[in-house]
């Protein structure tokens, strides 16, 4: 007997976490009602306080917001490093130049 693992998009990951969270349902109803495993749905609810509250998360962002910013704060690191780069680079050749 083999398990396969079934893939789910954020989504339906969010639909089921704001089952939980904002309609009051129970993790064992939900799991019934959607074919979920319980722990993956205990993960997702705790996702979805995690983003709420403000941070990070560890795993795929359940909301398009949060995606957003973790894509937002990359491209930040990213400029800030070419800045680093080319604040180097200039001094580099300004003393070339003398």
């Amino acid at each position: 007997m083999s398990k396969t693992s079934r893939a789910f998009d954020a989504g339906f990951k969010l639909e089921v976490a704001r089952m939980v969270k904002d309609q009051g349902m129970s993790v064992s109803q939900v799991c019934r009602e959607r074919k979920v495993g319980a722990t993956a749905v205990r993960r997702w609810v705790q996702q979805y306080g995690t983003e709420h509250s403000g941070s990070a998360g560890t795993a795929k962002s359940l909301t398009t917001e949060r995606k957003r910013i973790r894509e937002l704060e990359q491209q930040v690191r990213e400029l800030k490093m070419d800045n680093d780069i080319l604040k180097k680079a200039t001094a580099f050749f300004a003393r070339e130049l003398k």
